[in-house]
């Protein structure tokens, strides 16, 4: 893997992290969660300019509090708050 690859996988990881805090934290389940991610690079200077993170979320019986609970843990994760404001970040959530 090249260490932008590294990036985006580190972005997924902790979101999908949080998330799993989030819900033992407040019971509900998420297991087999999948997620896909994309990097975007840009050139002058190369760099990654975009991660589009898809989450598929196997139980489709997620009450409107729980979908709010798993957005806002994926959109604060410690290392997307690491990164540089520039950097696009597109979050997909497939209830």
């Amino acid at each position: 893997f090249s260490p932008t690859d590294l990036v985006a996988a580190a972005i997924g990881s902790c979101m999908l992290t949080i998330i799993g805090f989030a819900a033992q934290t407040y019971n509900f389940n998420i297991d087999e969660t999948k997620l896909e991610i994309t990097k975007v690079m840009a050139e002058n200077p190369r760099r990654i300019s975009e991660i589009i993170i898809d989450f598929t979320l196997p139980h489709r019986n997620y009450t409107e509090k729980e979908k709010q609970i798993i957005e806002h843990s994926a959109r604060t994760c410690p290392v997307s708050q690491s990164l540089h404001t520039d950097l696009k970040r597109t979050i997909n959530f497939n209830f």
